[in-house]
């Protein structure tokens, strides 16, 4: 098997991921996953593709990932995992689906508007 590789992307971060066959290595940013995100929540977030499909010690993957905060790129590399998973075997794609690991979360940072501190908070009001 080659190696495929996928994009996810959460708020402001984005993750490259390329999975070839082997041990169930995750590298991040060529840290071990345990050292990248010391979280367990955030490790099983990341796991939780593999998990569903049984295949966590069969691929390792190595990742590249950029901006946002941990919580944004943990999210991120799931969907990119997940992505990496359909390409690799297109009838795992359902399971995922079902689990909502193959839909990218659309929310984001509202924009500052002008004349307010920030999106929706406004200055405080003084009658006199």
């Amino acid at each position: 098997m080659e190696v495929v590789n996928a994009l996810g992307r959460r708020k402001a971060a984005v993750a490259r991921v390329f999975v070839s066959e082997g041990t169930g290595v995750v590298t991040i940013n060529k840290r071990e996953l345990a050292v990248y995100f010391p979280s367990s929540i955030l490790q099983y977030i990341v796991k939780q593709p593999l998990e569903k499909l049984g295949v966590a010690e069969k691929y390792d993957i190595k990742v590249n990932l950029d901006g946002g905060g941990f919580k944004g790129q943990a999210e991120a590399l799931r969907l990119a995992i997940a992505r990496a998973l359909v390409k690799i075997n297109p009838e795992d794609k359902p399971a995922l689906k079902a689990e909502g690991f193959m839909t990218r979360d659309p929310r984001a940072v509202e924009r500052k508007k002008p004349g307010r501190p920030k999106a929706r908070k406004r200055f405080q009001f003084s009658k006199r």
